[in-house]
């Protein structure tokens, strides 16, 4: 191999790590409160029916 394949390599490498490290440090975490939380439940529970009922008209 020769000198510039290495710096491609390395190049290609650090581009993927780079990215990788940016979108780990950009994300967010969420702090949702209880309410929140129980009203995120309710509404998958209610999708979940209308998902089921659609389901069984068909």
């Amino acid at each position: 191999m020769n000198i510039t394949t290495v710096a491609i390599i390395f190049a290609v490498l650090g581009f993927i790590i780079g990215g990788v490290y940016f979108i780990y440090k950009s994300a967010r975490k969420f702090n949702l409160t209880e309410e929140q939380k129980q009203r995120i439940a309710q509404r998958n529970k209610a999708l979940d029916k209308q998902e089921q009922a659609e389901r069984d008209n068909e």
